[in-house]
């Protein structure tokens, strides 16, 4: 992790989401910071995918503030987050299974030349981009629906860097995925880490987030409830804090200001 008096990347201050008579987040906190991998807890409907579409500008906050490098900005749409430097990686990866590994990548942002497809150009372009990354794909013109499911993984979020993006926000991505392909896929988390970027994971697998995380930051019925160092805490605190054995949201802040 990180250690620096720089503002966060990325902060979200007193953050609310309502859907009709749902308050889906309440009052939400968090920070991320270039270089660190932060992993967004929570059982489900704990308002994790909804504060990802928050940041994303899917479902753009009700109240709150949000900073980017220090500034308060404005995210009502997709196209928002991209021009700050946000890039989302969905579960479903969205992903055309007839394409491509080229064809996945450059989907909607083609290279053309004199009006026509400069495929050459695309596949050099994807082969830098991959071995930038250190990722082994076995052929880029192969359909995407023949590799396994951490290699598609890792062209969705490979995809996501074309736009070379500040933070990474990331939703379930070792999710129903092998003991190997999820090695596959952390690994590439760690490197976009490692290259500078800030990352927010959200995982149910608590063994991944003790891997990858620098920190870890849960949520409980849409609100705060918990900000841990991964190096210190337990895993049994944090599923307490998942669950509501304990509660985190008063210390939380005092915690965090303390340690970052």
């Amino acid at each position: 992790m990180i250690h620096t008096s720089a503002p966060p990347l990325l902060a979200l201050r007193g953050v609310f989401k309502r859907f009709g008579a749902v308050q889906a987040l309440a009052d939400v906190d968090l920070e991320v910071r270039a270089g660190q991998v932060i992993a967004l807890v929570g059982d489900n409907g704990a308002g994790k995918s909804t504060l990802i579409k928050v940041i994303a500008g899917v479902d753009p906050a009700d109240e709150g503030v949000v900073e980017w490098d220090g500034h308060a900005v404005q995210i009502h749409r997709p196209h928002d987050a991209q021009h700050l430097g946000i890039a989302t990686v969905y579960q479903d990866l969205a992903l055309c299974d007839n394409l491509d590994v080229v064809g996945n990548l450059f989907l909607g942002r083609e290279i053309r030349r004199f009006g026509v497809l400069n495929e050459v150009e695309m596949e050099r372009r994807t082969l830098e981009l991959l071995n930038t990354l250190s990722i082994s794909i076995p052929g880029v013109r192969r359909p995407v629906a023949s590799l396994s499911g951490g290699q598609r993984q890792t062209v969705a979020i490979s995809r996501s860097m074309l736009g070379e993006p500040k933070l990474v926000l990331l939703d379930e991505p070792t999710a129903a995925l092998g003991i190997e392909q999820t090695a596959q896929v952390l690994d590439l988390v760690e490197r976009l880490r490692d290259r500078g970027l800030g990352v927010l994971l959200i995982s149910h697998n608590l063994g991944d987030v003790k891997a990858v995380a620098d920190w870890v930051a849960v949520l409980r019925l849409g609100r705060n409830n918990g900000f841990f160092d991964v190096t210190t805490t337990s895993q049994e605190q944090i599923v307490s804090s998942i669950t509501g054995a304990s509660d985190n949201a008063v210390t939380r802040r005092t915690a965090r200001e303390g340690e970052l």
